[in-house]
């Protein structure tokens, strides 16, 4: 099984800052447009804003070395996807946006990255 190679020393929030740095560069390449990092609410952080065109898109970040218990894909629960709805809903309240709203996951992994655009929907708050 494949890991991803990290100094043992290194902290986790340096860790997370370093796969939020490697999601942020993807999706710029993608052509969204940086908004904000690492918000935090009441509920929680939301790793990244951005926008894609008129779209404000929320970011969940994660990234595991190895597969086990399901991976990055895998550590995304039902409680944290409530979480983040509401920690988003707490940031527009102080940042109007009368545009789209959408949520997208990146999960790095030692194989890559994968995103997957608008996975929290408003009457479903579970992630698929």
């Amino acid at each position: 099984m494949a890991c991803l190679a990290l100094p043992v020393h290194q902290q986790a929030p340096q860790r997370g800052a370093v796969y939020e740095k490697k999601a942020l560069d993807y999706l710029e390449t993608q052509g969204l447009k940086l908004v904000a990092r690492n918000v935090r609410g009441r509920y929680g952080e939301i790793d990244l804003i951005m926008r894609d065109l008129d779209c404000l898109v929320f970011v969940e970040v994660r990234a595991r070395s190895c597969d086990s218990y399901g991976g990055a894909m895998g550590s995304l629960t039902p409680a944290k996807c409530k979480r983040w709805w509401k920690t988003a809903a707490g940031y527009l309240v102080q940042h109007p946006h009368s545009g789209p709203v959408r949520f997208d996951f990146v999960a790095i992994t030692p194989t890559g990255i994968t995103w997957l655009k608008d996975i929290l929907q408003e009457d479903n708050l579970y992630a698929p």
